[in-house]
């Protein structure tokens, strides 16, 4: 396991939390792709081929571990990947968390990736919303998902798939530390 890519069936799944977590215990360097994505001032998309590039670039290791859904960088990163961890969490376990995660962000007017901040209004008002997005994609992910783990060009993927994060920890603890392996 030297690169692997860390999916959720939506945000709140506790994928950059596992990842962190995954990355220290295989002494493997994190690649957070919200990181790579949301670098411009004022939550500005970047241009697809600016992600794609800073994509390629911090996955062209040896070895990593990434966390992210981006369909933009699939292509990038699943044939690179050999090991995809899947917290398939439901949609219950992970909306509770956006919305605490988003307020506690905002209450503490903490900076996200460059300059950037949740606010109410993106939060629960914008049509972008993340909480409202997450609603929305949450069923269309998991059957992305399941269809593009069974294609023939992903076969060489070992696939992690746990329903909770209880799951994906007890699996994480048995993992025998970096150069135990």
């Amino acid at each position: 396991m030297r690169r692997v890519v860390v999916i959720g069936s939506s945000s709140g799944a506790g994928k950059t939390t596992f990842a962190r977590a995954l990355a220290a215990r295989l002494a493997l360097p994190h690649i957070e792709l919200d990181a790579l994505h949301w670098q411009q001032t004022g939550w500005e998309l970047p241009e697809r081929e600016v992600f794609r590039e800073r994509v390629d670039r911090a996955t062209s290791a040896e070895a990593w571990v990434l966390d992210g859904n981006y369909s933009a960088t699939r292509d990038i990163v699943w044939p690179r990947a050999d090991t995809v961890v899947w917290l398939d969490v439901p949609l219950r376990v992970a909306l509770p968390r956006i919305v605490g995660r988003t307020l506690r962000r905002i209450r503490g007017r903490e900076v996200l990736w460059g300059t950037n901040r949740e606010t109410l209004r993106n939060a629960f008002l914008d049509r972008d919303s993340l909480i409202l997005f997450t609603i929305r994609t949450y069923r269309g992910r998991r059957g992305r998902f399941l269809r593009e783990l069974t294609r023939p060009e992903n076969a060489h993927l070992v696939v992690h798939r746990f329903a909770s994060n209880a799951a994906a920890d007890r699996w994480l603890a048995q993992l025998p530390p970096s150069g135990d392996a």
